[in-house]
Order: C-alpha cells, then sequence, then structure tokens
C-alpha cells in the first residue's frame, strides 16, 4: 500500500486527510462567463447583417471561458491538508501566486462549525473555526462541514490523548 505524499511533508509525518472549499467557490467564473456570453450577444443583435459580430461574439466566449477556468484553477489548487502533526492551509491567489499556513495540531484548542442558513444546508458547505492561543484560523465554505469537523476532532482527539498520557 503507498502513502500519500505532499510537497513539504516532513519525515515521519503522515497524511490522515485532505479537503477544500465547496465547487460554489469557483461561482464567479460562471457568472463571468454568463455576462461575457450576455455581452457577446449584444452586438449580434444589435446589428444582425454584420458577419464581424459572431466573431466579436466568439471572442467574449472564449474571454468567458478563460474566466471560468481561472476561478476553477483558483478552487482546485487552494487545498488544506491535515496530517497527524499539523493542518496546512495551501491557497492559490492567482496564477503564480500562493500562501501557505501551517498550524499544529498539538495547538488547537477547539473546533466549532457552522451551516449558513438555508443554502448551506442545501448546497451543504459550511464555516469551520479552528481556535488556538495565537488566533483563530476560519475557512469558509467548506465542503461537508459535519464531515470535516469530525475528522478534524479526531485527529485533535489523537493527538491531545497521545499527550495527555505522556
Amino acid at each position: 500500500m503507498s502513502e500519500l505524499q505532499f510537497d513539504g511533508q516532513r519525515k515521519g509525518e503522515n497524511l490522515v486527510f485532505i479537503f477544500r472549499r465547496h465547487i460554489l467557490t469557483a461561482r464567479k467564473g460562471l457568472i463571468f462567463m454568463l455576462i461575457m456570453t450576455a455581452l457577446g450577444m449584444a452586438p449580434l443583435l444589435l446589428w444582425p447583417g454584420n458577419s464581424y459580430m459572431f466573431w466579436v461574439f466568439l471572442g467574449c466566449i472564449f474571454i468567458g471561458v478563460l474566466g471560468l477556468i481561472y476561478a476553477y484553477m483558483m478552487w482546485y489548487f487552494s487545498i488544506y491538508i491535515v496530517t497527524d502533526q499539523r493542518l496546512r492551509q495551501i491557497s492559490q491567489k492567482g496564477l503564480w501566486k500562493k500562501t501557505v499556513v501551517d498550524l499544529g495540531i498539538d495547538k488547537i484548542q477547539s473546533i466549532s462549525y457552522q451551516v449558513p442558513g438555508f443554502f448551506g444546508g442545501i448546497f451543504g458547505y459550511g464555516t469551520i473555526l479552528v481556535q488556538t492561543a495565537v488566533g483563530d484560523l476560519i475557512i469558509s465554505n467548506v465542503s461537508k462541514p459535519e464531515k470535516v469537523y469530525n475528522k478534524l476532532q479526531n485527529v485533535t482527539g489523537k493527538v491531545n490523548h497521545g499527550n495527555s498520557k505522556a
């Protein structure tokens, strides 16, 4: 059985699970594509006999698809990695900029989650709050927050029990 690996993994560190935000966080790309499609259709409707307007329409569609791909990439490459030692947040902030935050599992004091009402319940997303002595890590728009919360509780419970018996 091969173990999962990730960049920056420490020797002896075991990956427990990986999660990311809900796919709806990439909705801005879809909205952008729909707006560009509507903008591209306007010249076709205003000047129906002009063949150049079809190329304007295709250009707007192309730009819209690029925006959708960009939003998807920002969602896909922004992940949370939970190991037996730490919680690692990797946030993609553009094509070339990314930020990484590491939080030791033993530093976590409490974890809570919230589902923000009707749409959060329907689409299955919520916010997870990880509290430490140094500050709070707020992870918004998490897909299946109850499931992620329970897994995080299991990981922190094992670490805290292991430290109290030593």
